[in-house]
C-alpha cells in the first residue's frame, strides 16, 4: 500500500484524567510539538464531559502554528476501564460521568478524523517502546506509580490486550492475600502497598506509632501528621530523613516481589517505571534490580534492565500519538 501523501505523520494525542485534559500534536519521531491543558468536568453529565474535551482539542486546533500542520488522527488515553476494540468507555472510577459511553465515536462525528482509544497505561507503554526507554525492545513492561499503580504489555510491538481487552491490570496482582485492601476490593495488591497513595498512608502510620518522632516530614507538614503526603515523603528522603527512608525502603522491597512475579510471567526485555512517584523511588532502582533475581525462578532476571520512563507528565499526549505507531 503506498502511504497516504497528505499524512503528515503528526497525531493529535488526547490525554483525559479525571481532574484535566491534555491535549497535543506529536511528530512520527514522538516529539511534542505543541500542547495545552485545560480542566475535565468528570463528575457531571456525559455530555458535559465530552464538551470539555471538544473544546480542549478545538483550543489547540485554533492556535495559528496548529493550523499549518495537516493532522488527520487523533488518538484518546483514558482511565479504564474501556474498551479499546470500539472505543467505548465502560466504568472509570473516576471518571463516573461516562458509563458505556461511544467517546472515539463521538469524538470522530465531531472532528471527522479517524480516532483511536486505549487505557492510559497502554498508551503510555507504546510510547516508551516507540520513542522512549524501551525503544528497540520487542518484549515490554510499563508501570505508571502515582495516586495507583497502572500497568501496560507490550509485545512484538503491539499492547497485550487479552481475550476482552481487560489485560495489564498488574497494579491489582496481589503479593499478600491478609494484606491491606485495596479499593479493587482485593487485598494485597501492589497499588495497595506501593502507590503513591501507600506511600503516602504508610508514612503516616510511621509517625502516629512514635510517641515524639522527630522527622521531616512532621516540618513539611506544618506539625500535622494526618497531613503528610507521599510528596513530602520523597521531599523528606532528599533531606535526609531516617523515616523517609525507610518508608521508601519498605516500597522499593514490595515493589522487587512484585517485578519478581511480573519477570517470571512475562520474561520482558525491560522494566519501565513511569509516573508521579517513580522520581523518589528512581534512587532504589539498582537496589531493586540487584535483589530481583532473589525473587525469580528466571535464571537470566539479572540481564532484564530497569529503566525510568522518558515521558513524564506528558506520556498521555505521547500514548494517545502512539496509538497509531502499532506494528499491524
Amino acid at each position: 500500500m503506498n502511504p497516504d501523501p497528505n499524512d503528515s505523520g503528526r497525531v493529535l494525542g488526547v490525554d483525559i484524567g479525571g481532574t484535566k485534559i491534555a491535549v497535543g500534536i506529536v511528530d512520527g519521531d514522538g516529539r511534542i510539538l505543541a500542547q495545552t491543558r485545560k480542566p475535565m468536568v468528570g463528575n457531571g453529565t456525559a455530555e458535559a464531559a465530552l464538551q470539555a474535551v471538544t473544546e480542549a482539542i478545538a483550543a489547540l486546533a485554533r492556535t495559528e502554528q496548529i493550523q499549518a500542520m495537516p493532522i488527520q488522527k487523533i488518538g484518546i488515553c483514558a482511565p479504564g476501564p474501556l474498551d479499546p476494540r470500539t472505543g467505548v468507555i465502560l466504568n472509570p472510577p473516576n471518571l463516573p460521568c461516562w458509563r458505556n459511553f461511544p467517546l472515539a465515536e463521538e469524538i470522530a462525528r465531531q472532528f471527522h478524523m479517524a480516532v483511536k482509544l486505549d487505557n492510559d497505561a497502554n498508551a503510555a507503554a507504546l510510547a516508551e517502546t516507540r520513542w522512549g526507554a524501551a525503544r528497540g525492545c520487542r518484549f515490554v513492561f510499563y508501570a505508571t506509580i502515582g495516586t495507583g499503580i497502572g500497568t501496560g504489555i507490550v509485545l512484538d510491538g503491539r499492547i497485550y490486550h487479552g481475550r476482552t481487552g481487560s489485560a495489564g491490570e498488574g497494579g491489582h496482582v496481589s503479593i499478600d492475600y491478609q494484606g491491606p485492601r485495596c479499593n479493587c476490593g482485593k487485598r494485597g495488591c501492589i497499588e495497595a502497598l506501593a502507590s503513591g497513595t501507600a506511600i503516602g498512608a504508610r508514612a503516616r502510620a510511621k509517625l502516629a506509632a512514635q510517641p515524639a518522632p522527630a522527622s521531616v516530614l512532621l516540618d513539611l507538614a506544618k506539625g500535622d501528621a494526618s497531613a503528610v503526603a507521599s510528596e513530602m515523603v520523597g521531599q523528606a528522603y532528599v533531606a535526609g530523613d531516617a523515616l523517609a527512608r525507610e518508608v521508601l525502603q519498605e516500597t522499593a522491597e514490595a515493589l522487587t516481589a512484585w517485578l519478581g512475579n511480573i519477570v517470571d510471567l512475562l520474561d520482558p526485555e525491560v522494566l519501565v517505571i513511569g509516573g508521579g512517584a517513580a522520581a523518589m523511588l528512581k534512587p532504589f532502582f539498582g537496589e531493586i534490580r540487584n535483589r530481583l533475581p532473589a525473587r525469580s525462578v528466571n535464571p537470566r532476571a539479572s540481564e532484564i534492565p530497569l529503566r525510568m520512563a522518558h515521558y513524564g507528565a506528558d506520556a498521555g499526549i505521547a500514548g494517545g500519538a502512539a496509538l497509531y505507531s502499532e506494528v499491524s
